[in-house]
C-alpha cells in the first residue's frame, strides 16, 4: 500500500500560483477592474455625505457629523408622501404596462414568417431606443401642444376641443408611461427574440402534431422556455422600481403639472445641484436606494421559494 503524503495549500498560494499561470488574462482584466474601482466603489465614500454638514472648505473628512438629521429633515418634508406616491405610481405603472409587452411583442414577432417582414419590424420597433431623451421630450411636446399637435388634430377631426395635455396633471403618468413603451418596447424585446430562438424545435412539432394553435404553443411552449430569463428580468427591474428616470420626467414637468410630476430624482436635483444642499440631497439619494435594495431582495427571495429562480 503506497501512502501519498497530500500538503495544504492555502488560498493565497494557490491565488499565486493561478496568477502565475494564466498572468495574461490577469492583465486583460486589470483595466476592468481600475475601471470599476475608480468610477463604482471609490464613490461609495462620498454616502458619508448623509450623514455629516458638508462643508467644502474643510471637505468631506472634515464636515462633521450630524448623524440621521437629514433624513428625519426629510420625513418630516409637506410633500414627501407625495413624492413616494408619485415615485411608487410611476415605477408600478411603468412595469405594469412596460414589462409584458415586449414579451408579447417579441412571441407575436416569432411567428412572422415572412423573414423580411420581420426584421423590417424588428428595426422600426427598436429605432426610438436610440433618440435622446431630449429628442423623445420634444417630440412629445409638439405632438401633445394644444396648437396644431398631432393629437389635437385627431380630436379636431372628430368635434373636440383642443387640450394642452402636459397641462393636465392627471394625464402626465399615462403621457410618461405609454411614451416610455413606445420608446424602449422594440429593444426589451430583443433578449426575449434571442432566447426564444433557444426553444427546442421538437417541442413545437410535438405540439403541431397535438392540434395545438399558435397561442396554445405560445403559452405552453415558449413562455414556460424563457421563464428564467423573464424571473431574471422581472427581480432586475424591481430593483430599481424606486428610481423613475430623472431626464424625462424633468423635462416634461412644468408648473401646472407639478404635484404630479414630483418624484425623488426631480427633489434631489432641486436640492442638490440647484441650491447646492450636498448632505441632504445624498441622504435622499441613499434612501432611494436602500429601498431599491430592500425590494431587489425581497423579490430574489419571494422568487426563489415560488419559482425556483433567483439571481442569488
Amino acid at each position: 500500500m503506497v501512502r501519498t503524503n497530500t500538503k495544504k495549500v492555502s488560498l493565497l498560494e494557490r491565488i499565486k500560483i493561478d496568477i502565475r499561470k494564466h498572468w495574461i488574462l490577469y492583465v486583460m482584466l486589470m483595466p476592468v477592474v481600475i475601471y470599476f474601482i475608480i468610477f463604482e466603489y471609490y464613490p461609495v465614500y462620498g454616502l458619508t455625505l448623509a450623514f455629516k454638514k458638508y462643508n467644502a472648505k474643510l471637505g468631506i473628512g472634515g464636515s462633521p457629523w450630524v448623524g440621521f438629521k437629514h433624513f428625519a429633515r426629510l420625513f418630516k418634508l409637506h410633500s414627501f408622501p407625495t413624492m413616494i406616491r408619485n415615485t411608487l405610481e410611476m415605477s408600478l405603472y411603468s412595469l405594469v404596462v412596460g414589462f409584458p409587452i415586449p414579451i408579447v411583442f417579441a412571441l407575436m414577432l416569432n411567428y412572422v414568417e415572412n423573414k423580411k417582414l420581420k426584421k423590417t419590424v424588428q428595426m422600426v420597433s427598436y429605432a426610438p431606443h436610440f433618440l435622446s431623451t431630449v429628442v423623445v421630450c420634444s417630440m412629445i411636446t409638439m405632438f401633445c401642444s394644444k396648437d396644431g399637435g398631432v393629437f389635437n388634430v385627431f380630436r379636431n377631426l372628430i368635434g373636440m376641443e383642443s387640450v394642452s395635455f402636459l397641462s393636465v396633471p392627471e394625464w402626465f403618468k399615462d403621457i410618461y408611461t405609454w411614451s416610455g413603451v413606445w420608446q424602449g418596447m422594440g429593444w426589451s424585446a430583443i433578449i426575449y427574440i434571442s432566447a426564444l430562438a433557444g426553444v427546442d424545435p421538437t417541442l413545437h412539432e410535438a405540439a403541431i402534431v397535438d392540434g395545438a394553435t399558435k397561442i396554445q404553443r405560445m403559452w405552453h411552449v415558449d413562455l414556460p422556455s424563457i421563464k428564467s430569463t423573464i424571473v431574471m428580468l422581472l427581480i432586475m427591474r424591481m430593483g430599481s422600481i424606486m428610481s423613475v428616470g430623472f431626464e424625462k420626467v424633468y423635462l416634461l414637468q412644468n408648473s401646472l403639472n407639478y404635484q404630479e410630476s414630483l418624484i425623488i430624482s426631480t427633489y434631489v436635483y432641486e436640492v442638490g445641484l440647484l441650491n447646492g444642499d450636498y448632505s441632504y440631497s445624498t441622504a435622499v439619494g441613499l434612501f432611494n436606494n436602500i429601498i431599491n435594495l430592500s425590494l431587489l431582495i425581497a423579490t430574489n427571495v419571494f422568487s426563489k421559494k415560488v419559482l425556483d429562480e433567483s439571481l442569488f
